[in-house]
């Protein structure tokens, strides 16, 4: 029986609910919950209060004693010794005997004590062996029931030594985005929308949790260059190499606190400090980028600045990061881009500048000019903030595009997506989810897709394009029937998984933890909804918060 298991007996015995038992704790029932599925362990000043409501010890909740009867203690054996005159002996192993050892017979008189001594010595070698072997079984044994019980120590350590570490989770938001404490007048919230302020929702729950705003429109390079500095409480490094070839700043902003303290570092009985990330939108390929820097660096960058490179080029801190997950993400590009040149006159869009513009404000939940400051977060280029109209989005952007490939509208595109995929690797040691969202159905008379009812008004226009389009890329890559089906911004086929990585279907058993394996993506059925809907935009709250629930909760109870 586990610790959480004798806690929901004890519980139950005294007749308390989760709620009332959370409440005369002084935790939430989402705790409760937590330590009842064996998802986490109460810390000492909670097991104390534990022992003292139910009036047992603290070593019952821990080891499950005295109450739990302790397994039937064999009495001890005596050394076992050869008799002198027998003819053979054996040692008692358990289910097994060991072969009997033949007796030497004892040799006869000789003139010499040397001769005398050579049946003792060779008999001596034999115990010695067979003392060995002895050893090794109850070693064999011992091992094994360590492996069978290592969870139930695991968690006594880290009951002993502070708790189980909580892994926060930090939301990095995609093209024309913000995080928590920034926004168009800062009253929106992207991560929430309609349905309210998600990571204050999320942080009440229980949970860990932080949105920070990277660059709306820079380069996936650039957004997780943004994101290491805010996670490390440093100063953004884009990388003497990469500010070089794309002209522009090798030093960005400051930031004098970490968002996630001691990240990397050890706690709690020397458990490693993780965070979880979550990209939506083009988000994913920032959260996606961070993780394979942290693991793998950049010769580039290194071969650059030698002992001064920055400590996201180095490499070697794949263990920093527990989870990926992506929504609505575009892995493999967007088709939308394409639809530039071939149905412009559909979506009204004539440019990549104007598409950018008009992708920020979308996100937004607004088609119109909005008042306020937007800040572009591109020092980089000498951009920063900006009065938030669409007239200076697309000013601002047209500086971004003119300087070269360095911005997201590039990274966007299916061969862009290729380039960038080119340089991602998928960490072993690390889980991948991904979430993709369908708003379109098969047409009846034009053929392709066409947008459900329900779907985000200025998602229509977009929908109904990227549901008709089909052709090839500068590049060459060729965009099929299988990117028709989408969520208004991005197919479905590209928001699954990076092409090429490893990837599975969700066990059957979804709630099985053990059946999740990492360095693999695991791609979550297609859900009904838009681009938005993920996020709280023209949503439902509780459907939403069930969601974001349902998810965190698997993610917590992963195998560490």
């Amino acid at each position: 029986m586990t610790i959480g298991m004798r806690i929901a007996a004890l519980r139950k015995e005294h007749g308390l609910s989760q709620e009332a038992f959370a409440e005369q704790i002084g935790v939430s029932r989402q705790a409760v919950s937590k330590w009842e599925s064996d998802a986490s362990v109460p810390e000492v000043d909670k097991l104390a209060q534990i022992s003292t409501l139910f009036g047992v010890s603290i070593d019952y909740l821990i080891k499950g004693t005295p109450d739990e009867p302790a397994p039937p203690v064999e009495p001890e054996t005596p050394p076992v010794t050869p008799p002198a005159n027998a003819d053979a002996f054996h040692i008692d192993v358990g289910a097994e005997e060991l072969p009997p050892v033949p007796h030497t017979p004892e040799p006869a008189p000789a003139a010499t004590s040397a001769a005398a001594a050579k049946p003792e010595k060779h008999g001596k070698k034999k115990m010695k062996k067979w003392i060995a072997l002895l050893l090794v079984v109850c070693l064999l044994a011992a091992g094994t029931v360590l492996q069978i019980r290592y969870d139930v120590i695991r968690e006594a350590w880290w009951a002993l030594n502070g708790g189980k570490v909580q892994y926060p989770y930090v939301l990095v938001h995609g093209l024309g985005g913000w995080g928590s404490s920034d926004g168009i007048n800062r009253t929106a919230q992207y991560w929430g929308a309609d349905t309210g302020d998600l990571v204050e929702y999320l942080n009440s729950e229980g949970y860990t949790v932080c949105a920070p705003s990277v660059g709306p429109v820079s380069s996936a390079w650039d957004r997780a260059c943004e994101l290491y500095a805010q996670l490390t409480g440093t100063t953004v490094d884009y990388g003497a190499a990469h500010a070089a070839q794309h002209n522009h700043a090798r030093f960005g902003r400051s930031y004098s606190q970490p968002l996630v303290a001691n990240w990397g570092g050890r706690e709690h009985g020397f458990q490693r400090v993780k965070i979880n990330l979550v990209g939506h939108s083009f988000g994913g390929a920032t959260v996606r980028l961070l993780t394979s820097l942290l693991a793998f660096g950049s010769e580039a960058e290194q071969e650059a600045t030698g002992k001064e490179t920055s400590g996201l080029f180095t490499g070697g801190k794949g263990s920093w990061v527990n989870s990926v997950t992506t929504l609505c993400a575009p892995h493999n590009g967007s088709s939308l881009t394409c639809v530039l040149g071939t149905l412009g006159g559909i979506v009204g869009i004539s440019d990549p500048t104007q598409l950018l513009a008009n992708l920020c404000f979308a996100l937004a939940g607004a088609a119109t000019p909005l008042a306020g400051t937007y800040d572009f977060m591109l020092d980089q280029f000498g951009i920063s903030q900006t009065a938030g109209t669409a007239d200076s989005l697309r000013q601002a952007v047209a500086m971004l595009t003119a300087q070269g490939n360095d911005h997201a509208g590039y990274d966007l595109s299916p061969d862009g997506a290729k380039a960038l995929n080119d340089t991602i690797r998928t960490v072993k040691g690390v889980y991948y989810f991904s979430y993709s969202y369908c708003t379109t159905k098969q047409g009846k008379l034009l053929g392709g897709q066409v947008p459900v009812a329900g779907t985000l008004p200025v998602l229509l226009p977009f929908a109904t394009a990227m549901g008709m389009y089909r052709g090839t890329t500068p590049g060459g890559i060729e965009i099929t029937a299988d990117w028709q089906p989408n969520d208004g911004l991005v197919s479905v086929v590209s928001a699954q998984y990076p092409a090429g990585e490893p990837s599975a279907a969700v066990p059957e058993q979804a709630d099985d933890t053990r059946a999740y394996h990492k360095g693999v993506w695991y791609v979550e059925e297609t859900l009904p909804g838009d681009h938005g809907t993920v996020i709280g935009l023209h949503a439902d709250a509780e459907a939403t918060h069930m969601f974001w629930n349902a998810h965190l909760s698997l993610v917590d109870d992963l195998r560490r």
